[in-house]
């Protein structure tokens, strides 16, 4: 028997939390009140500061939220893998990578359905024309910019945001990509899974989008997380060169 999506819905938008008490609330309203026919996952991890009070309170208002608990703080790339097994069970065709904070735009989830009817996997990124970043210091440009440029000279791949962690997938992508071998957290995550769908021969685009920085709460970024991304891009270069290339036609990017 086929999985059966509680709400029959074919769109999942994952969403990771570690105390986003101040930001989970507004983040799934303007979530489900402008994007209709998707669902939401909130992947929290065991949060203190009382997250998952304020999910279980939106879960008994509608049957488009759902929550994952998780023991304890195991970093961004184990809960979206978390959150893209528990999607896949449950029978989703696409799942959606999305912050809580608010510095992904929910009303922006639209735009990504939209080209995934065109693409296997659509990037949104901050450096493309229309796309851009929304109160950052300039250390913290200079950091992303730089992360991005790296990654792309190593690994020789032609897309601008391979840092960004506003992306859409479709379960094709997700179930060839064998999510289980992605061992990177933060930054190193967002590429490895590009670069796995790129090597398969999956269709990538592009889309633009703004990010404003988030108003509540800290930020998880910290500098063990950018030596991580450094490090694994490295690696990286090696670990799917000898993958077999998927059914899909060659990479695309839209304009």
């Amino acid at each position: 028997m086929a999985p059966q999506i509680p709400s029959g819905n074919s769109t999942l938008v994952v969403i990771p939390t570690y105390n986003e008490r101040e930001n989970i609330g507004k983040a799934l309203s303007e979530l489900l009140d402008n994007v209709p026919g998707v669902d939401a996952l909130v992947v929290d991890d065991n949060s203190p500061d009382g997250t998952q009070n304020i999910v279980v309170e939106r879960m008994k208002q509608t049957p488009r939220v759902h929550l994952l608990r998780r023991p304890g703080k195991a970093g961004l790339g184990a809960a979206y893998v978390a959150g893209f097994h528990w999607g896949l069970d449950k029978g989703y065709s696409h799942l959606i990578e999305m912050d809580a904070d608010l510095s992904h735009n929910p009303r922006d989830v639209a735009r990504f359905i939209e080209s995934l009817k065109t693409f296997d996997v659509v990037v949104g990124c901050r450096y493309m024309p229309g796309g851009g970043t929304e109160s950052w210091p300039l250390s913290r440009q200079l950091i992303s910019r730089g992360g991005n440029l790296y990654a792309q000279w190593i690994l020789g791949l032609p897309y601008l945001d391979l840092t960004g962690g506003f992306n859409a997938w479709s379960r094709e992508v997700l179930e060839a990509i064998q999510i289980d071998q992605v061992k990177s957290v933060g930054y190193a995550f967002q590429i490895e899974l590009k670069l796995r769908a790129h090597r398969l021969g999956f269709r990538l685009t592009e889309i633009p989008i703004k990010f404003q920085d988030r108003q509540w709460g800290k930020s998880k970024m910290s500098f063990r997380i950018i030596r991580e991304a450094a490090i694994r891009v490295l690696y990286m270069r090696w670990i799917t060169k000898n993958a077999k290339p998927a059914l899909s036609p060659a990479p695309t990017k839209e304009n």
